[in-house]
């Protein structure tokens, strides 16, 4: 049962867990489809509808590979680059001068989401390096087998 748990039932969680909130956004992008082509249309690059579909494309089909363990390391490698792009490109907290105020400011909600976007860029990172179950020789041992010198 523990073997699993460590080989099966954790993994897929934190697969799931990582990649969960792509498909809500990608289904956001659809729901609110002008708010979405306004910012993308705020970067330096080309044709927004085209990157919208092709994001919503990334955002849809890369969690289910790496769920599934389908392709999972370039899916991810895919996702965390969509991440990083999408952080500097759409997250310049720099570039707006209320980062400092007291109250809410437009910078510091882009600088949390620049930093989320990095987060799971590198959790995804992770999966690149990783993506299969861990060797049953490479588990921790169950803390009742641990002994102490």
């Amino acid at each position: 049962m523990l073997t699993w748990i460590y080989l099966v039932l954790l993994p897929l969680a934190a697969r799931t867990g990582l990649v969960a909130m792509f498909p809500f956004s990608g289904l956001d992008k659809i729901l609110h489809w002008k708010s979405a082509y306004k910012q993308a249309s705020s970067s330096v690059l080309p044709a927004p509808a085209l990157l919208l579909v092709l994001g919503m494309a990334v955002e849809f089909i890369t969690p289910v590979c790496i769920i599934a363990l389908w392709h999972a390391r370039i899916a991810a490698f895919i996702l965390a680059g969509f991440c990083a792009v999408t952080a500097v490109l759409y997250h310049q907290f720099w570039a707006f001068p209320d980062f400092w105020a007291p109250d809410d400011s437009v910078a510091r909600s882009h600088f949390w989401d620049f930093l989320k976007n990095f987060g799971l860029a590198g959790g995804l990172l992770f999966v690149v390096l990783g993506a299969s179950p861990p060797a049953i020789t490479a588990m921790p041992a169950p803390a009742a087998t641990i002994s102490h010198p």
